[in-house]
């Protein structure tokens, strides 16, 4: 399969500085610090419930910090965050009554694209996405692994600098993830853009992304911040258990 051309806007740096969060009684994250420059990839792994979703609503101007500052190209509020964040969540959340083209498109139809113009830029990356000759399928006719790039395919097209990606790949089967881990590291490098992955799958961070953030049990605290090149599948796993 070739690689997603690097067609997106550049990536944009985030720097996450002490933030600290609460939902009303529970702490979900306390003082974490990390930096990420323009254009790198990074996986977040932790146990459950450490407050990895947590992270990427902050990242992405959902939600602000309890404390703590958070930056997105330089933009310190939520509204202008969001203005360089797109957000994969875990489920594919295609419309059932759109086809797969129209599902990509459907970030540019929401900017304010007519249907023919977000189809003629969605139509040229399906091929590239392993997706041809799928555009005029409905979602209940694709595979999980082909909603999935669909869904990734929508996200790109939002034409933001930062793809934020929380457990795009936890339903999927085993054979179908791996597959779509090398997919995505492979997309990902080609894009350029900036991308914070979440994932609880050790494997698949040391596979995807070229830097890892491990994160304590709840509250979340960054324990291990390393380019996955220097770590193995021990070391990861030594981190999380503390």
């Amino acid at each position: 399969m070739t690689g997603v051309a690097a067609s997106g806007p550049a990536g944009e740096p985030i720097v996450i500085e002490a933030v600290s969060h609460r939902w009303g009684d529970l702490a979900a994250l306390d003082g974490v610090e990390l930096r990420i420059e323009a254009g790198e990839t990074l996986a977040v792994v932790g146990p459950s419930g450490c407050g990895k979703s947590t992270l990427l609503s902050l990242i992405c101007g959902l939600t602000e910090p309890s404390s703590g500052s958070i930056a997105v190209g330089g933009d310190r509020d939520g509204a202008g965050r969001l203005r360089h964040c797109a957000l994969m969540p875990q489920n594919d959340l295609l419309l059932p009554w759109r086809n797969a083209i129209d599902n990509a498109a459907l970030a540019l139809v929401n900017a304010g694209a007519s249907r023919d113009a977000a189809r003629d830029a969605a139509a040229p990356l399906f091929e590239q996405f392993g997706l041809g000759g799928f555009e005029r399928e409905h979602p209940s006719r694709l595979s999980g692994g082909m909603r999935q790039r669909v869904a990734f395919l929508r996200t790109l097209l939002a034409g933001k600098g930062v793809l934020l990606l929380d457990e795009p790949f936890a339903s999927l089967d085993a054979l179908t993830r791996e597959d779509l881990q090398l997919w995505l590291r492979d997309a990902l490098e080609r894009e350029g853009r900036t991308a914070v992955l979440v994932t609880h799958d050790v494997d698949e961070a040391l596979r995807t992304c070229r830097w890892i953030a491990v994160m304590s049990a709840r509250p979340g605290r960054i324990v291990l911040h390393a380019e996955t090149a220097t770590l193995d599948r021990a070391a990861v796993l030594g981190a999380l258990r503390g």
